[in-house]
């Protein structure tokens, strides 16, 4: 990463030359020629730059931002002609012939062709419509029309969580017992407190036993989950407020275009020989 990012640092450096040029109030810049039509941009001792590096720059600078125009073009330019020297210098150094260059080589390699596979392959199969409302219609379902507000005191054995629920009963403070004993790290120092919730979001147990109660109530037996034993205090319930399709349809793009290449790259790992 650090040679990566020193690599940057040095063609952003072998710009600025050329970056100077585009200052208006320099009277002794000169106006750049305006490179031709076809053929390459510029030759360096011998070698031709290819005039499909330009264009690939420079569409690389206007999705930044920056113009597409004469100026812009001869920065870039400038820019291939300082890469270019440079890198005919580090093959003549044998910088080239490195090992760990030759492994970023193949990295970096490795990661374009990954890149461009993948962005053809989500273009080929792209999310629809009627998968992120089907989608956002699941997760509707799944939230339900309630959520609650509960806390709970996560105990390692049956005979903890008795001994603490009779420690309620004689009086004992429900946040006082939770940062004493829970073993949740997460919510002990809340005195238990899980915020609000739908059902869904807790193991089945902990929400079948939940949701059974009446504001302020405790389970009057410990609720065994995959995690231990709980007690838990409903605090207060209230209808789900649940946000419009429009306001949360990119993020279930994203995450159902992420649910494609993961699927993709599981099948291909099904089919692939991997020693």
């Amino acid at each position: 990463m650090k040679t990566r990012l020193l690599a940057l640092a040095a063609a952003a450096a072998l710009a600025m030359p050329a970056l100077a040029q585009q200052a208006p109030d320099t009277p002794s810049a000169k106006p750049a020629a305006k490179p031709a039509a076809a053929g390459p941009v510029a030759t360096v001792n011998g070698t031709a730059i290819p005039r499909a590096r330009l264009e690939y720059m420079l569409r690389q600078q206007v999705a930044r931002g920056a113009p597409d125009n004469d100026q812009t073009r001869a920065v870039v330019r400038e820019d291939l002609i300082n890469r270019e020297l440079v890198a005919q210098e580090a093959a003549r150094t044998g910088t080239t012939r490195k090992q760990d260059v030759q492994l970023q080589l193949e990295m970096a390699r490795q990661e374009v062709l990954v890149g461009a596979y993948l962005n053809e392959y989500v273009k080929k199969n792209a999310v629809t419509d009627a998968d992120v409302q089907l989608e956002y219609d699941r997760a509707r379902a799944q939230a339900g029309a309630t959520e609650y507000r509960a806390r709970h005191i996560l105990l390692e054995s049956e005979e903890e969580a008795k001994r603490v629920l009779a420690e309620l009963k004689k009086g004992g403070k429900f946040e006082e017992l939770a940062r004493k004993s829970s073993k949740d790290e997460g919510t002990r120092e809340r005195g238990g407190d899980l915020d609000w919730s739908v059902p869904a979001a807790f193991d089945k147990a902990f929400a079948d036993a939940m949701v059974k109660l009446e504001k302020g109530q405790i389970t009057s037996e410990p609720v065994r989950s995959r995690f231990g034993f709980h007690v838990i205090q409903l605090e207060d319930q209230r209808a789900v407020s649940f946000p419009p399709l429009a306001q949360v349809r990119p993020q279930i793009q994203q995450r159902l275009t992420r649910q494609k290449v993961e699927t993709l790259v599981r099948e291909l790992r099904a089919k692939a020989k991997v020693q």
